[in-house]
């Protein structure tokens, strides 16, 4: 049997990440909302919500974690070719709401890790998370890339949350080839242009470890975090604005 803490409505605490369970792996806490002082309190200790519909609130804190360093980005001879032939378009916080709906539409499978545990993340985009992450977003904490084709079609995008140096990836989602890798190159652009740290990617799998994902231990993870999100942005960071490769 698993024994959790359950957080209080009337405080934002969580309880130390080294609490969290290793099976599964990460688990911390259920239970508090997703009110933004919640939610930007979370990210800043290396907590993330993630739970399917008609489950309480998980919260979780994975050990090993899996991160972008900006100078590790590795992009394919084949995706660069891509790149290049592209016409499409890129943009920050042009249509957040849109990006976050097209990745609540994607049905997604279970996770099996190497130990055997298996999370399943097939609906973990509720409507409830969805009305959250858009209040993030009306705060100026969540974010969205957006990629559009020469017709004007949305047609591949990112969300996550902005925390100074760090950003912490969500989700994304394509509806053409490679257009969420090009959303992924492009945010790590952006944070480039801006010096940040890093990209918190959450969970290692194989496609993120083909562009340069690695892991870290919890331990040092939050060593960087801690750091990353006492930098100094400049003000402009995640104003709407196009982005050039």
């Amino acid at each position: 049997m698993i024994t959790l803490p359950e957080l209080a409505h009337y405080s934002t605490d969580f309880p130390d990440p080294a609490q969290a369970l290793t099976e599964p792996n990460g688990l911390l806490a259920f239970g508090g909302d997703l009110s933004v002082e919640r939610l930007e309190n979370a990210y800043r200790r290396g907590i993330f919500p993630w739970f399917s519909a008609n489950e309480p609130i998980l919260w979780w804190s994975p050990d090993p974690r899996g991160v972008l360093p900006l100078d590790a980005l590795y992009i394919s001879k084949t995706t660069r070719k891509w790149l290049n032939k592209s016409q499409h378009s890129i943009t920050i916080n042009h249509a957040f709401d849109a990006v976050i709906t097209a990745c609540a539409a994607i049905p997604r499978g279970p996770i099996v890790h190497e130990d055997g545990s298996i999370v399943e993340n097939g609906t973990w985009i509720t409507q409830t998370m969805v009305n959250a992450y858009q209040s993030l977003h009306k705060a100026k904490l969540a974010h969205s890339i957006e990629i559009w084709d020469p017709s004007g079609q949305l047609v591949g995008g990112l969300y996550g949350i902005g925390l100074n140096g760090v950003f912490c990836g969500e989700s994304m989602f394509h509806t053409q080839a490679n257009t969420s890798k090009l959303a992924f190159i492009a945010l790590v652009h952006h944070m480039q242009q801006y010096n940040g740290a890093f990209i918190d990617c959450q969970m290692q799998n194989p496609y993120l470890a083909s562009m340069g994902v690695i892991e870290v231990s919890r331990h040092d993870y939050l060593k960087q975090l801690h750091s990353a999100t006492d930098m100094v942005m400049p003000s402009d960071m995640w104003q709407p604005q196009g982005i050039i490769l």
